[in-house]
């Protein structure tokens, strides 16, 4: 299976601008751990939970800090192409919890590790 598969087309996105307060209701609302943060509609970071509880902890205000400040900056990004199974291997190597999805310099997608444990599993219950 490829990345393709586990993305719908699209992402949910913010701008840099935003706020953590905004940010933490876009997640919320969209039932998603993490989101595209697009400039002029490129994508130039991406802020996940984990950065809004880093920024919590650190005592900031998540109404008027921006996204900007606790996003991570030009995330490495995947092909759709990409064998689900060699995502799994890259995330375990990274550490990462979340990979961009993009074609065409368009964002298609934000698949989490969740997303790839899924396939994973699904694909290797199909070959019992």
């Amino acid at each position: 299976m490829k990345l393709g598969a586990l993305v719908g087309g699209s992402a949910t996105v913010i701008g840099s601008e935003a706020t953590l307060g905004d940010a933490a209701n876009a997640l919320v609302q969209d039932g998603v751990g993490s989101l595209g943060v697009i400039v002029d509609r490129r994508l130039v970071g991406i802020i996940t939970e984990r950065d809004l509880v880093r920024a919590l902890a650190a005592g900031v205000d998540p109404e008027t800090e921006l996204v900007a400040d606790w996003m991570a900056e030009s995330p490495d990004t995947f092909s759709p192409d990409i064998d689900v199974e060699e995502a799994a291997r890259w995330l375990l190597e990274v550490g990462y919890r979340h990979m961009p999805v993009m074609a065409g310099g368009e964002l298609l997608g934000i698949v989490s590790i969740r997303d790839i444990l899924w396939a994973v599993l699904g694909e290797r219950a199909g070959e019992t």
